[in-house]
């Protein structure tokens, strides 16, 4: 069987032809594994006798439990499932087919889709295909779930005959006497986890860990491994501010293109819709690609929406668990989609003698700070941002947000000034720099009060009607509505400038009671100073100038 006729290969077909429905973020990597399938990737390939070796291991396996309990398991895999597995161990490089692309693999779906079998899978041909003498690590929060990883694996193990006699199962370890590899599932710890050197480790419900320590001790150890890979799984957990939503964060940048990265593989099976949770049958296709097999599961959801929807108290496990929806965020969604923003980007933009409104975000001097400038042409807006960084913290910032400010400083589109905290006098130089450096007419400068009022005084002595803008969601709505209104119909130009790119992907939009939306820090996902300095400005020049139903703009009169 070649690769364009196994199912993994034919999953992604499925996928991109819309007869199995799954959200973007799935869509997009099914398209990378098809070009290195169809052997349009330059670089990539899919070692197709590595496929080959994995079908004839699940065909020896044998299935432990449930509807399909002794069948050989390759007869059991589900496609995603096979999806998962080959591309994460049979995608290589070209030019080295013993080297894997990926180092990192994620995957976000929801409870009951065969995660901990998937899981037991892995390890089990881990154990048969990695080099003689590698070490696999699992953590999990508690010793129930690292239990049950060990559990799925021994099930395996004593239900497939070939395998009978080939493993030591030990209360600590399970010890593969033809390989001499070893699996080692660890309970959390916030201290005991460096010192290990794992050639594969997987992290089980990282949302359920209170910090990405475990992670980063699993990755430290394998700085020396050639060969390394991290399996990093989880269901959404009510909270945004957990490791497992920095780690899908930082793969949406990576499959939007604003991060290149090609050593990580991401399956997001979250919905598109996080909204219409009680009537989209989408949103339960998309979170649980099993369902989509197996029809049973698909109506105990529906089952078990019905009760949710009748029962407050059981909505949360319901949304969040067989959703992949952060119960606590339904009133907060993304705030444009990243893939029209692009189509905004113009070679050059002439500032020189137009009339621009600036808007300014100071944040803490120990953060990013950012000074927005907005014009307008023919019902365009016009845009320009510049962030501000501690220039002793890049290294530290490029690490903890993995992206490149180096980068940012040498294109321009960040500055760095102080040392472990932003000069605020270099903010204050370059806007009153503005109008000599662009040739422009600086109409009004906007800002949040919040840590602000004394380089507001400042930019007032110098001579600019300086305006705070209340960041009040009655005050933010209009801009944020209006900036959101130009990205879509195209008319929000800018230079190319990945920064912004990244912050508008990172914004997150909350709808108060009155429907009014706005930009909420707390609850993006990442940096969005440059956004929020936008918006500041865009709210001034809605003061001087309206949006009529034409497309054109007008004089505000009153």
């Amino acid at each position: 069987m070649t690769i364009l006729e196994h199912p993994s290969y034919i999953y992604t077909l499925d996928v991109l032809s819309g007869r199995i429905k799954a959200p973007k973020y799935v869509i997009i990597q099914c398209n990378q594994f098809r070009l290195m399938a169809e052997g349009k990737s330059k670089k990539y390939t899919i070692d197709q006798e590595k496929v080959e070796l994995i079908d004839d291991i699940l065909d020896m396996l044998v299935m432990p439990k449930g509807l399909k309990a002794g069948q050989p398991i390759k007869n059991c895999v589900a496609g995603f499932q096979f999806f998962f597995i080959v591309a994460v161990l049979c995608a290589v490089h070209r030019d080295n087919l013993a080297r894997r692309r990926y180092e990192t693999a994620v995957l976000e779906i929801c409870r009951k889709n065969g995660k901990t079998f998937l899981v037991g899978l892995i390890f089990i041909l881990l154990f048969l295909l990695e080099p003689k003498y590698s070490k696999f690590y699992s953590v999990a929060p508690d010793g129930s779930l690292s239990r049950e990883v060990k559990e799925a694996i021994q099930e395996i193990i004593g239900s497939s005959p070939v395998l009978e006699n080939k493993f030591k199962i030990r209360r600590d370890d399970i010890f593969c006497k033809i390989t001499d590899n070893k699996y080692v599932p660890l309970n959390y710890s916030n201290s005991r986890l460096d010192g290990k050197l794992p050639s594969v480790f997987l992290v089980d419900e990282v949302g359920a860990l209170p910090n990405p320590y475990a992670v980063e001790a699993m990755r430290s150890g394998q700085l020396t491994i050639l060969n390394k890979l991290g399996c990093i799984i989880s269901t959404k957990y009510p909270t945004v501010d957990n490791p497992f939503e920095d780690e899908v964060g930082y793969c949406k940048k990576v499959l939007d293109g604003l991060v290149n990265d090609d050593t990580i593989f991401a399956l997001l099976y979250e919905p598109d819709d996080v909204i219409h949770w009680t009537t989209n049958d989408e949103i339960l296709e998309h979170g649980n690609p099993l369902a989509l097999e197996v029809p049973e599961i698909m109506e105990d959801l529906k089952k078990k929406r019905g009760v949710a929807i009748e029962v407050p108290s059981k909505r949360e496990n319901f949304i969040t668990k067989h959703c992949n929806i952060i119960y606590q965020g339904l009133g907060t969604e993304s705030y444009i989609d990243v893939n029209k923003l692009r189509e905004g980007i113009v070679p050059k933009i002439n500032w020189f003698g137009r009339k621009v409104w600036i808007g300014l975000d100071l944040a803490l001097t120990n953060d990013n700070c950012s000074v927005g400038m907005v014009g307008e042409e023919d019902g365009d807006i016009l845009a320009e941002a510049i962030a501000f960084i501690p220039e002793d913290r890049i290294e530290e910032k490029s690490k903890f947000e993995k992206i490149d400010y180096h980068e940012f400083v040498r294109t321009m589109k960040a500055i760095a000034c102080g040392d472990m905290t932003v000069d605020y006098s270099v903010i204050e130089d370059f806007i009153l720099n503005i109008e000599s450096n662009y040739g422009v007419e600086v109409m009004g400068i906007g800002y949040d009060r919040y840590n602000c009022l004394s380089t507001a005084q400042k930019l007032n002595e110098g001579g600019y009607k300086v305006v705070e803008v209340r960041q009040h969601s009655s005050v933010l709505h209009p801009p944020t509505k209006l900036i959101k209104e130009c990205i879509e119909s195209n008319r929000f130009k800018y230079e190319s400038n990945l920064l912004l790119k990244i912050n508008f992907q990172n914004a997150r939009v909350t709808e108060d009671t009155n429907l009014n939306k706005y930009v909420n820090k707390k609850k993006s996902n990442g940096k969005v100073d440059m956004v929020v300095s936008l918006i500041n400005a865009v709210y001034l020049m809605q003061q001087d100038v309206i949006f009529n139903v034409g497309g054109d703009f007008v004089i505000q009169t009153v």
